[in-house]
């Protein structure tokens, strides 16, 4: 495993949950402004979980599955992690929400539309 496969990995998680955004209109990406308000408490909060575990020696990270490049005692896959994961699964709920939406709509035009009067 070369030191730029996870990087790899995370840009593919964002790759294979794109059509999401475009086919099942999520609107994760379109709603920025949310979004980076729901991303920064969790960076922020399992970075510190992190540097503490760090501090700690719970745990390490294998120099030679990592770029080398890190924001502070974290390295930048970690942070990276952080980041696509949670948008990945926003992504994910977000179009759940879309498709039971759509399925709700058509049974009830198929029930007439009146509201099981």
């Amino acid at each position: 495993m070369s030191s730029f496969e996870y990087l790899a990995l995370m840009g593919a998680c964002l790759l294979i949950t794109l059509p999401l955004e475009l086919v099942f209109s999520a609107k994760v990406y379109r709603r920025w402004k949310i979004l980076i308000g729901s991303l920064v408490p969790i960076v922020l909060i399992f970075s510190l979980w992190d540097i503490v575990a760090i501090s700690r020696d719970h745990w390490t990270y294998n120099s030679k599955y990592v770029t080398g490049v890190h924001l502070g005692d974290l390295p930048l896959e970690e942070i990276v992690f952080f980041i696509v994961i949670p948008i990945c699964a926003l992504l994910s709920y977000e179009a759940v929400g879309t498709v039971l939406e759509f399925f709700a709509k058509k049974a009830k035009s198929r029930r007439g539309g009146s509201g099981g009067a």
